[in-house]
């Protein structure tokens, strides 16, 4: 605290004896003890409030950068949940699109076959039948 040297106690001490006699100094001197430590522990308890009150900054800076962070967890996390249920809406959509399609394209098909046997048929003439002769080793002939 103070840079006071022996020499310079010793010399403080003469001094006092001197101005304030053998009588009163012992008394002084308890309490200039009593002060001093009450100054000491004054001393120590705002070193110590300084110290807590940093600690408590720096605890504080700690905590909104956790906050932060979890923060952008929570974005990059909801991004990516929404980014997978875009995927599986798209998969699933593509899932049920397809035998929509697969359908429609059969039933498109039938009818185009359709339509093509009713125009061939509408065009040929009818077939006319002969009557099957059947022959004396039992084979059918025309």
């Amino acid at each position: 605290m103070f840079d006071i040297a022996f020499s310079e106690m010793l010399i403080i001490a003469i001094v006092a004896l001197v101005v304030l006699g053998p009588e009163r100094l012992p008394k002084v001197a308890r309490t200039a003890g009593h002060l001093l430590g009450r100054l000491q522990r004054y001393v120590n308890d705002v070193k110590s409030d300084i110290n807590r009150e940093m600690q408590l900054e720096e605890l504080k800076k700690l905590q909104s950068q956790v906050e932060d962070s979890a923060r952008s967890l929570e974005r990059s996390v909801t991004a990516q949940m929404q980014t997978a249920e875009a995927s599986l809406r798209e998969t699933a959509d593509g899932v049920t699109q397809a035998p929509k399609e697969a359908a429609a394209a059969i039933e498109s098909a039938a009818a185009e076959a359709q339509q093509s046997v009713a125009a061939t048929t509408a065009e040929a003439p009818p077939a006319t039948t002969a009557p099957v002769a059947a022959a004396p080793d039992g084979e059918a002939k025309a």
